[in-house]
């Protein structure tokens, strides 16, 4: 039997999208009045608002609307605390700030309008640096904590102890499509907004809370995103809100677009870490104890880093057993765009700083870091409990390892390495493995639910809609085949239709991987309904039992009769059989005392492992990624043609923030790098020359949707094994001690770990 799942299928607007017809919000046919907006932002870092003059932005001819401040709700878009403003009020907290927005019918005259608003400031001190900000004691959000045992204690009795320190730097989504939003006011008040957004709900709850008006009152839609990665979370909600307010104002349609540059300058990034460590082991390496301090930069408001921290702090452990831990977390203001969710939302951060601990200790004991590893990975009862309580139940761990070293050769591909090295003074080649476990739920367990809404037509088409949002990821294609696949329909029999607020309510957002889980089974459930009302009719015209009915090839089947599914779709109608159907699912078993940090966060973990080899010039400190050999556990895979494309995505924006991706800020808190001249993503010729993807097809021990597995953010963390093999490629040169490497591994920061070690050497 043909099955429309488990099997490659092309992305479901893949012809679209290499022909050019895809339709992004830019490309829509503008409606009638059509107004475009810009924004007026700060130049300051911190500043008191002494008083904003629209009047010569209003006397220019064709402005429509201005706005800054007359907001007839309420002034307030956080996602998850309170006090986060949709324009600055009173005082603007970073540069790029938005503190006024106008609305023309050209955008050359909205921006030259824009450019007229005058803004008297009062400048005042900034908090602009982590440490500094740290020290002072700003703070977003309160402290939060993940542990157990006495680590006094463990530290104390432990044979050995190490301390360190490593820092991780923020990323920018850098989206092909920036942040855009147009918003179309109805009757009564009623706003539509069409919106680049991974949270449909949530722009809707920040437009009516700006509007005052009932969440009822506001339709916010969105067919497909060029890219988000996180930065469509709840940085759209304030685009969509913007434009709506703006729209409200003029009672006309309203763009409101991001270039590049302003995009980059007033939307939030991945939270840079500094992390500080301190670890008792013994000469094994088995760690008893670890104490660890994560001080993450915020920026001017919390926005959802309260949960990125939650997760990194959830995450700190990765593979590992660990009898006592400590994982703090520090939520520190700076006065800089709010950073936001990132692909990986936190797990990064966390996996990183326990992989450098790791790398540290085997080096300090010279021992290889897979057999340091192997010492403290999860296994049987007790060493099978997170320090939050959850029981490691379906460790993949040394399967995904021994997956890779059936595919790699890692013996034989060291040896080949140490060879080229023992030849090669200046140029310095480095590998290195990293294996992950990663939880897959929304720490929150309200947002692990989902909605889908199915019709199925006479002519035995089906009409799909569901509460996830297609950003390129192929959420669509995948939960099309699992609706398919129910029916035992051809896929070109589905059609997906925009997400949208006024047919699935309450929707959780496209995040956390959790995508194909939530929306695919409730498609699945959906479809099962219908299903089921068709086994009816078919079943009494055929004089069988339901259980006899049988959906495949296209065709609604009792033994050796049989019906098209469209004729039996259209005997269901003549008799009056609803052929429509919601489906409603939430994950099972999860639970999670935020205050606590403690319980059941997760359904279940997905793993991985992967080998990256890289090339270092000692004299410049470029670095060239070779190779790389990924293992990727998807479950039983709705789709490897899409999952593989994600893992090889992933790895390279890991890549990306890793080695290149550097965000600087001047002296007066003003981003530096804000468009590709100044901020250098990976580029094809970045990604490795071989670079293989090998899938662990084991169906998924909990009853996920088809028992697959979540694929988008896990592998982003195997990329880690890059930033490692840098530090293996230095520390195979002459010296002593730590490699003293940060993220991303820039060419400065390169020969700056290379120039410390032949410090070191010469100092011994």
């Amino acid at each position: 039997m043909t099955r429309a799942v488990h099997v490659p299928a092309r992305h479901e607007s893949a012809n679209a999208h290499v022909s050019g017809r895809a339709i992004y919000l830019d490309d829509m046919p503008e409606p009638p009045g059509l107004l475009h907006a810009a924004l007026v932002l700060s130049p300051h870092a911190r500043a008191r608002i002494v008083s904003i003059d629209l009047s010569a932005a209003r006397a220019l001819p064709g402005v429509v609307a201005v706005a800054a401040g007359d907001i007839p709700g309420v002034n307030d878009i956080a996602p998850i605390r309170t006090g986060e403003p949709l324009l600055a009020a009173g005082e603007a907290d970073y540069v790029g700030h938005p503190v006024a927005a106008v609305a023309a019918p050209t955008l050359d005259a909205a921006r030259a309008a824009a450019a007229l608003v005058r803004v008297e400031y009062e400048a005042l001190p900034a908090l602009l640096d982590l440490d500094a900000a740290y020290e002072a004691g700003a703070r977003v959000a309160p402290d939060q904590q993940v542990g157990r045992g006495d680590v006094p204690a463990a530290l104390a009795g432990a044979p050995l102890r190490l301390s360190g320190e490593v820092r991780c730097g923020g990323q920018d989504h850098f989206y092909l499509e920036g942040q855009i939003a147009i918003a179309i006011p109805g009757e009564d008040r009623d706003m539509l907004v069409y919106s680049s957004t991974q949270h449909p709900t949530e722009a809707q709850h920040g437009v009516a809370h700006v509007l005052g008006l009932p969440f009822a009152a506001v339709t916010v839609e969105v067919r497909r995103m060029g890219g988000a990665f996180g930065g469509k979370e709840s940085q759209a909600t304030i685009i969509a809100a913007i434009a709506a307010l703006l729209a409200h104002h003029a009672g006309k349609p309203v763009k409101l677009r991001l270039p590049r540059e302003v995009d980059m300058e007033a939307t939030g990034k991945r939270h840079p870490f500094r992390v500080r460590w301190e670890a008792g082991f013994d000469g094994d390496g088995r760690i008893a104890g670890l104490d660890m301090e994560f001080a993450a930069d915020c920026g001017n408001v919390a926005d959802l880093s309260p949960a990125v921290v939650s997760r990194a702090l959830c995450h700190a452990d990765n593979c590992y057993f660990i009898p006592a831990t400590r994982f703090r977390g520090v939520l520190v203001k700076t006065n800089t765009v709010s950073n936001t969710a990132f692909r990986g939302f936190g797990a990064p951060q966390g996996m990183l700083a326990i992989e450098a601990v790791m790398d540290e200790i085997a080096r300090h004991l010279g021992k290889p870091i897979e057999v340091v590893r192997a010492a403290n990975h999860y296994g049987a009862a007790p060493r099978n409990i997170t320090p939050y309580g959850q029981e490691v139940e379906d460790s993949l761990i040394e399967e995904a390892m021994a997956h890779l070293d059936a595919k790699a050769n890692l013996a034989a591909w060291r040896a080949e390495i140490d060879a080229f090295n023992a030849r090669s003074p200046v140029i310095r080649k480095g590998l290195a493995t990293m294996p992950i476990k990663f939880g897959v739920s929304f720490n929150l367990t309200t947002l692990n639910q989902a909605g889908a809404l199915v019709h199925v037509y006479t002519d035995g088409s089906v009409h799909l809609n569901h509460g996830g949002t297609e950003m390129g990821q192929g959420l669509f294609v995948k939960v099309a085949q699992v609706v398919a696949d129910a029916f035992g329909i051809p896929l070109d029999h589905v059609r997906v239709s925009a997400t949208s607020t006024a047919k699935v309510p309450n929707t959780s957002p496209t995040a956390a991987s959790s995508g194909s889980d939530l929306n695919g089974m409730a498609a699945l459930i959906a479809a099962k309904e219908i299903r089921g009302r068709m086994a009816g009719v078919v079943a009494a015209h055929f004089d069988a039992a339901v259980e006899e009915v049988v959906f495949a090839e296209g065709r609604v089947s009792v033994g050796n009769r049989s019906l098209s599914f469209s004729e039996a779709a259209h005997m269901a109608w003549q008799q009056r059989v609803p052929l429509s159907a919601t489906g409603f699912y939430k994950t099972p078993k999860i639970h999670f005392d935020m205050a606590k940090s403690e319980g059941r966060p997760f359904y279940y973990y997905t793993y991985g492992a992967a080998a990256a080899e890289v090339a270092v010039d000692t004299l410049s400190g470029a670095v060239w990624v070779l190779r790389a050999e990924i293992v990727g556990d998807c479950g039983r895979s709705l789709n490897p043609a899409i999952d593989i494309g994600q893992i090889e995505g992933a790895f390279v924006q890991g890549m990306g923030w890793l080695t290149c991706e550097e965000l600087k800020w001047d002296a007066n808190g003003r981003l530096a790098t804000r468009g590709p001249s100044t901020y250098k993503i990976p580029g094809s010729r970045d990604v490795p020359p071989v670079l293989n993807v090998h899938l662990l097809d084991k169906p998924n021990a909990e009853e996920t949707v088809l028992r697959s597995k979540a694929v988008g953010e896990p592998p982003l963390m195997l990329a880690i094994s890059v930033w490692l093999a840098i530090r293996d490629a230095i520390a195979g040169l002459p010296g002593a001690g730590p490699v003293k490497l940060d993220a991303p591994a820039t060419p400065e920061r390169v020969l700056a770990a290379v120039a410390a070690r032949r410090e070191d050497r010469a100092r011994g």
